[in-house]
């Protein structure tokens, strides 16, 4: 089953290089375009997709555009009330960072194109109903992250026996990655133990609530989880046990001991082309729903110096694997 999805993911980012740009170009020639943008939540994955965004759309020579840049502060109804506002102020294109964002504009705006940025499963989500094209007047780009890589690293790297994971239950795109991440626990003999939360205040409790039956921590691309990731990797450093985020961006100074995922600034810049194919004429519909497959766009990242402090040692063989290494407090790429 994940050989075909990630077949499918393949076939999805190719298409996407062979879509034709058709329609009345609208480029920066036109004067005045208004640009909404709606993330669910600030933290530095989702900000370098919202700065992606503006620096690729500029690179592109899309010019004299305005931008209206919302923040949901994790909330659904704050989420569904931005949406209004785009719809009221008609804005030319509306973005959704993450998945309960991208949800509201869809649900809110018919007329108006709306994109998708770091939705990881857009189908369950409702946003479209197949990977080789958009939805009406939805498309966008999934965040969909090598789980099954990323945890068996992280159990050739700590010898990880039972896995824990905090996860959000009311976003769609966190429950299908603690289920998959369940899966590949299940197949390589490792005991899976969530722990689910509702807001980003109660992520430090239910880290604590499993740190004493674990041996290591998985965070996956939870935007409400990130977001608290101070107070994860707190809980998880006096425990004395590893973590392995999906989110290289946010480990940036922290003591996540390995980070193996998208380069989130990549992401932004790879909307942003999509937006720029909507603006010179492309029907939303036509966008086949893009993927982050190539292997320029991942990063793993190591802190050796998280490592010595809970006592492990990381094999050679991994960290020959790294683009980035911390050691000594100093960041460095190899």
């Amino acid at each position: 089953m994940r050989l075909f999805r990630y077949i499918i993911l393949l076939l999805a980012a190719a298409a996407v290089a062979g879509v034709a740009v058709t329609g009345c170009a609208r480029g920066q020639e036109d004067t005045g375009i208004s640009i909404g943008i709606s993330k669910i939540v600030t933290h530095p994955a989702l900000d370098a997709i919202e700065q992606g965004i503006q620096d690729g759309l500029t690179e592109l020579g899309v010019e004299n555009v305005t931008y209206d840049l919302q923040n949901a502060n994790g909330e659904i109804t704050a989420a569904a009330s931005i949406a209004q506002k785009f719809k009221t102020d008609r804005v030319d294109i509306a973005v959704g960072i993450a998945t309960p964002t991208a949800q509201s504009l869809a649900n809110a705006l018919k007329e108006i194109p709306v994109v998708f940025s770091a939705v990881t499963e857009p189908i369950e989500a409702g946003l479209v109903e197949q990977y080789t094209s958009g939805y009406g007047n939805v498309t966008g780009i999934s965040d969909l992250t090598p789980v099954g890589a990323q945890i068996r690293l992280l159990q050739e790297t700590a010898g990880i026996r039972r896995l824990g994971m905090v996860y959000t239950s009311g976003e769609a795109n966190a429950v299908l990655l603690a289920q998959m991440a369940e899966e590949v626990c299940d197949e390589l003999g490792i005991e899976f133990i969530a722990s689910a939360v509702t807001n980003s205040s109660e992520v430090k409790q239910a880290a604590q609530a499993i740190a004493g039956k674990v041996d290591g921590f998985y965070v996956s691309n939870d935007n409400t989880v990130v977001s608290a990731l101070p107070s994860l990797v707190d809980v998880a450093m006096t425990a004395g046990i590893p973590i392995m985020s999906a989110d290289t961006t946010s480990a940036v100074g922290t003591d996540v001991m390995m980070a193996w995922g998208f380069d989130y600034y990549k992401l932004g810049k790879a909307t942003a082309r999509m937006i720029k194919q909507i603006l010179d004429g492309t029907d939303p519909a036509a966008i086949p729903v893009g993927f982050m497959t190539d292997p320029s766009d991942i990063t793993l990242r190591i802190n050796l110096d998280t490592a010595r402090s809970i006592g492990m040692s990381i094999p050679q063989s991994v960290i020959d694997q790294a683009a980035v290494i911390v050691e000594n407090g100093v960041e460095r790429a190899q």
